[in-house]
């Protein structure tokens, strides 16, 4: 798939089918996220790839969303990913804690790698972050940043609506909006 092409169709899923995830297909995954950029090539994020059913079960425990598909997408889905960093592992500039933006980095590149692979993923932070540390014997220094199932994809599911890049994007000065 061409790169703009990955971007497009890269889509927030919550309904998986149990296939597992092809092994040869992670292990590409996973090499695009060690290819993203960090601060000072500092690294501080760390993977787990859950794919343990009871494991799965207490994740969803601990998404705290108003609706109940983003828990049943973790309890559906054959894998989750759950990148963890540890802060001091890191840097901070001007209270710009940078594992959070390493970490972030790491995660979009797995899932465009997911989406170019013919998976589907859903970007998750909102969670107990300690439900998800005792599931899975996550050292207390680690902080947990996102998690995302990936599975083959069990809905058709439309894009949202492409923003309007005058209203996000600026040349030069900021009342000054970008045109094509």
């Amino acid at each position: 798939m061409e790169f703009y092409d990955v971007v497009k169709n890269r889509k927030s899923i919550k309904k998986f089918k149990n296939t597992p995830v092809n092994p040869e297909k992670l292990d590409r995954m996973i090499n695009a996220s060690m290819m993203s950029p960090s601060w000072k090539n500092k690294t501080s994020y760390k993977f787990i790839l859950v794919d343990e059913k009871k494991e799965l079960m207490q994740i969803s425990k601990a998404i705290m969303n108003k609706d109940n598909l983003a828990a049943q997408s973790i309890i559906d889905a054959p894998m989750t990913a759950v990148i963890v960093a540890d802060p001091d592992a890191s840097g901070e500039v001007e209270d710009k804690e940078y594992y959070l933006v390493d970490s972030a980095i790491a995660m979009e590149h797995f899932i465009l790698a997911a989406t170019n692979e013919g998976y589907g993923t859903c970007w998750i932070a909102a969670i107990n972050e300690d439900i998800i540390k005792t599931a899975l014997a996550i050292p207390q220094n680690y902080k947990v940043v996102a998690i995302t199932p990936i599975g083959e994809i069990a809905e058709s599911k439309e894009h949202y609506d492409k923003k309007d890049v005058k209203d996000f994007v600026f040349s030069n000065t900021w009342d000054n909006a970008y045109t094509k």
